[in-house]
């Protein structure tokens, strides 16, 4: 998991070079600006969701987990927590190659908050729990750009 904030992501070129499109991309879009949808930046290894959600209680929610693409969630209008599963999870829905998507239960975790500014990456195969209320305005715009794994 890398959190930070989008002014900084420039420091994280290098880990592989389909994040580094990732990053080319943020730094030259206004992400207020793109469609609803998907957005494609390099074909199927690089790609953007933008969605409008109402974020959950914990409660309601699962976390997830992906193999095949790390996950950059940036909350573009509203504030979510998103919480990293730790040590110690185990599978809840079996996991679909096709859709890349599993979810779990995770005993421990850490909670981060979102909100516009921010962003975090969740790796692949790390768990995570997206569109967490923080507050009482659950509106939330986000855009989740999908970065493929390299072999």
């Amino acid at each position: 998991m890398i959190y930070d904030e989008i002014r900084n992501i420039s420091r994280y070129r290098g880990i592989s070079s389909n994040l580094d499109v990732a990053i080319d991309f943020l730094e030259k879009t206004d992400l207020n600006n793109l469609p609803l949808g998907k957005t494609e930046i390099l074909g199927d290894k690089v790609f953007a969701n933008v969605m409008e959600a109402q974020a959950k209680d914990e409660k309601e929610l699962s976390f997830e987990i992906h193999k095949t693409y790390m996950d950059i969630q940036i909350d573009i209008e509203g504030t979510e927590l998103i919480l990293i599963g730790l040590d110690g999870f185990y599978e809840k829905e079996p996991f679909s190659p096709e859709k890349d998507f599993g979810s779990c239960i995770a005993e421990k975790s850490a909670r981060l908050k979102m909100g516009p500014g921010r962003f975090v990456v969740c790796m692949a195969q790390e768990p995570h729990l997206p569109s967490a209320a923080a507050n009482e305005d659950r509106r939330l715009k986000k855009c989740v750009i999908k970065v493929a794994v390299e072999d």
